[in-house]
């Protein structure tokens, strides 16, 4: 059996690359292919790989089990460090991601905990809109270097598309992001560490990996990287490598739900979602190294908060009167030393603040959302639905208002071994059923909601029997919902239709869009020129389909970057004449801007359309 490879940093790996001769770079991708198979785990806590007779490469961790410094990866060969060994060994083991910052780090008036490095901008815990926060000031000559630097190394990349997309590339990569961190560019850095793994995972043709998800990667990183460069952009682009907590006074927050967090990278724990009386949202959290076994145990652990004698679970369905609290912008509560929190009894969902959340039609709290993305993201969603069935591995359901359009629940966390997938099945066996939900909106699909929790509906007769000490609601990644649970005798009638209806961005001719960019990600510039040659080609036979909807402005971008990938001047002795791929990068944005705020357009509409009615989108 096979060792698994540490974690190594990213500008550790990039060094090395850079330090290879340009004739062992093109033996690299070979040479990295399959030699993480032979990793032997020593006694002392080092993994060997050998390369032959002669070349036995070690990387000796450090206390965090990742490879942070060169003098951590060694080879036995005379060419080492310089050698293609040691660049092999350590393009094969994973990226190391900075580990998510613990509760109480990095407060106002007191450094992080010793040993514990700041949040990457972007993580999976990251919960709350953001708050206003000071502006940042202008940027400086060595970030709009930096940012420069990057924007050319992913356009180089773009240029090149997963199929020569190897590790050389990567490592260029990996070094301006390592740049751009020191520049102070942290949102720029976590862009371009996104891309790097994605181009890994489609290399790799590892399972679940989507090229939608490399395109939009690759769509972030241009549009962090071009509108730093420009000297234009807003400097909160640049993003914050820690969290900034500021005196938050007193506050008195109220539980919502709790949510088990669980990363790619072997962290787990969970965020607990809180609401102040005037409808403020606030977390708490505990994520720390540990995977999936701290992630279901973390639910039931202590609240780590001003001593307060709370676990999550309790703090879910209770309150906190909070003195002296730290608040970051994204809405976590510190755990600072002069922090005090006393526990208060726990409100339902009916009441104020939580019940603001199922006030209004999800429409409109969806499109608020997607006004402000940067908040949308971990902004939560309450509706009260009534169940239609399953379809597929959706949970169907209708919101109980007139004229309201299905809605897909997908499970929050798929891991099989949490508890939201099985609990969707069971809710899926109960058609008629009427649910209060509490959710986040997937801003990336039509009318789909990933639900954290559920409770009844007030009032109604066919809906949960949940006990009294849940206080109303089941948080869907602890709780686990039994038969007595649910109503019991006659089924409620069906909510029509039982079918999936016409799904407007499905159904949109503005695949042929995304189908092009992909086309470009997979194979890079060329073949976005090769599909842009002839008379039936992907690119001409877009345009029609395109202007007749009314795309015009999808049609016109699509007809623009695929000319400019077919530009390729020469000069009288057939050298390029313009070789740099800057034009192609920008071509290739526009387009990805545009086809991302048109859909949307379209997904916004999912949420307000009657059953079977699409919402038109305007071409420009």
């Amino acid at each position: 059996m096979s060792t698994e490879l540490p974690p190594v940093a990213p500008e550790v790996l990039a060094e090395a690359v850079e330090n290879l001769t340009p004739r062992l770079r093109k033996k690299l991708d070979a040479a990295t292919e399959g030699c993480a198979a032979g990793a032997v785990l020593t006694a002392d806590g080092t993994v060997t790989l050998r390369f032959g007779e002669d070349a036995l490469v070690t990387l000796s961790p450090g206390p965090a089990g990742t490879i942070t410094t060169a003098d951590q990866a060694t080879c036995s060969c005379l060419l080492a460090p310089r050698c293609l060994h040691r660049a092999a060994a350590l393009g094969a083991a994973p990226l190391a991601d900075t580990p998510p910052e613990p509760v109480g780090a990095a407060e106002p008036g007191r450094p992080g905990e010793p040993g514990q490095p700041a949040e990457p901008t972007g993580s999976a815990e990251t919960t709350g809109p953001a708050s206003p926060v000071e502006p940042a000031p202008a940027l400086t000559a060595a970030q709009l270097r930096a940012a420069g630097a990057l924007w050319h190394v992913a356009a180089e990349a773009l240029a090149a598309g997963v199929t020569a997309g190897g590790a050389v590339v990567q490592a260029e990569l990996l070094r301006a992001a390592h740049t751009a961190r020191l520049a102070g560019l942290p949102r720029a850095e976590a862009a371009a560490l996104r891309v790097v793994r994605g181009l890994r995972a489609a290399r790799e043709r590892r399972a679940g990996q989507r090229l939608g998800d490399l395109t939009g990667a690759f769509r972030e990183l241009l549009h962090t990287a071009g509108m730093l460069a420009s000297g234009s952009a807003d400097p909160a682009l640049t993003g914050t490598t820690r969290r900034a907590y500021a005196p938050g006074g007193s506050l008195q927050v109220q539980g919502l739900c709790r949510e088990p967090v669980l990363s790619a990278t072997g962290y787990g724990g969970v965020v607990t979602h809180l609401l102040s009386p005037d409808g403020i949202p606030y977390s708490v959290s505990d994520v720390r190294p540990g995977g999936l076994a701290r992630a279901r145990g973390a639910g039931s652990a202590s609240v780590a908060l001003g001593g307060a004698t709370l676990d999550h679970a309790g703090l879910a369905r209770g309150g906190l009167r909070i003195v002296g609290a730290t608040v970051s912008a994204e809405g976590r509560l510190g755990a600072g030393r002069g922090v005090r929190a006393t526990p208060l009894p726990g409100t339902a969902w009916t009441e104020q603040p939580a019940a603001r959340l199922f006030a209004r039609p999800a429409a409109e709290a969806v499109a608020e959302l997607l006004a402000t993305p940067d908040a949308a993201e971990s902004a939560l969603l309450g509706c009260d639905v009534a169940v239609v069935g399953a379809a597929g591995e959706h949970l169907l359901v209708r919101e109980t208002r007139p004229g309201a359009p299905l809605l897909r629940l997908v499970p929050a966390h798929p891991h099989p071994e949490l508890a939201h997938t099985e609990n969707l099945r069971r809710i899926a066996s109960y058609p008629g059923l009427l649910l209060r939900v509490l959710g986040r909106p997937d801003l990336d699909r039509t009318a789909t909601l990933r639900p954290l929790a559920v409770g009844p509906v007030p009032g109604a007769e066919h809906t949960l029997r949940l006990p009294e000490e849940w206080l109303g609601r089941a948080d869907l990644g602890y709780d686990r919902l039994q038969g007595a649970h649910f109503p019991q005798g006659d089924a409620a009638p069906v909510p029509l239709p039982a079918a999936e209806g016409p799904d407007p961005l499905a159904d949109s001719p503005l695949w042929r869009v995304r189908r092009l960019l992909e086309t470009g990600v997979a194979g890079g510039r060329r073949a976005v020129a090769e599909a842009a040659r002839g008379t039936d080609s992907l690119a001409a036979a877009s345009y029609g389909p395109l202007r007749r909807a009314g795309l015009t402005g999808a049609a016109e971008l699509a007809a623009a970057l695929a000319a400019e990938a077919d530009r390729r001047p020469r000069d009288v002795f057939g050298r390029l004449a313009d070789p740099s791929p800057d034009g192609y990068a920008w071509a290739w944005l526009a387009a990805a801007t545009h086809l991302a705020a048109a859909e949307r357009c379209l997904i916004a509409a999912s949420w307000a359309a009657a059953p079977g009615v699409a919402a038109p989108v305007s071409g420009r």
